[in-house]
């Protein structure tokens, strides 16, 4: 019975002082026996999946940077689009494409007549 009084004795000391939990713990023996030995699967398997989600993470914002530059560069070629496009309207009016013509000397005239289609009879 002295014996078992003991071991009780022995089991709640270790529970009860905090001091045996810090000396073990700082000296190893605690973290390479008791947690990490029996949970080692689960720490391998949590380390595994934070590796993936700061994985996925980074290429999600890689994406994201991406799509927004992307997007600026569409913004600017729709303006860019748009201005050369209004620019060729302007230029290709009869009255401006006629003023271009007299300013660099082409001797060009315009048409008094319509034009016509020729027809040619194959034989």
């Amino acid at each position: 019975m002295d014996d078992n009084k003991e071991n009780n004795n022995e089991n709640s000391n270790k529970q009860i002082n905090p001091g045996s939990f810090i000396k073990e713990l700082l000296s190893g023996s605690m973290v390479s026996e008791k947690i990490i030995l029996k949970n080692l699967g689960y720490i391998l398997l949590i380390t595994f999946l934070s590796a993936v989600y700061i994985g996925n993470r980074f290429h999600a914002e890689k994406i994201t940077r991406e799509t927004t530059r992307l997007q600026r560069e569409v913004k600017d070629l729709r303006a860019e689009s748009l201005s050369t496009s209004a620019g060729l309207m302007y230029i290709s009016k009869q009255s401006e494409v006629f003023s271009m013509v007299r300013e660099k000397g082409l001797n060009l005239e315009e048409l008094k007549i319509p034009p016509y289609k020729l027809l040619v009879v194959k034989k």
